[in-house]
């Protein structure tokens, strides 16, 4: 299951969880984003339990994406523990994105 975040829902369900998240950033404009959530999908499937996915649109959430120097989509990070762990950029295939986020 894939959770969409909102500013309202960003802290209980990013920060303050008992497992690691990975959230994609992306915007409806952005094709590579587009191109990349059949990828996250897949992830959210094989990784239940293990990781929670979310989504985080940049366009309705501006604040979040600042605050954490997101300044290319899609970006797709690993919280643990409320921090960022490790992040990538771009429409990787789904075995380099596992790769390089530690999964």
């Amino acid at each position: 299951m894939i959770i969409n975040l909102t500013k309202d829902t960003f802290q209980k369900e990013v920060l303050e969880s008992d497992v690691p998240v990975l959230v994609d950033f992306w915007a409806p404009w952005c094709g590579h984003c587009i191109n990349l959530a059949p990828t996250i999908d897949q992830i959210a499937e094989e990784y239940d339990g293990k990781v929670k996915v979310c989504k985080l649109n940049t366009d309705d959430e501006q604040e979040i994406a600042l605050q954490y120097g997101i300044m290319s989509l899609p970006t797709v990070a690993k919280f643990e523990n409320g921090e960022i762990k490790a992040k990538t950029m771009g429409a990787l295939p789904k075995a380099a994105l596992i790769a390089q986020l530690g999964l």
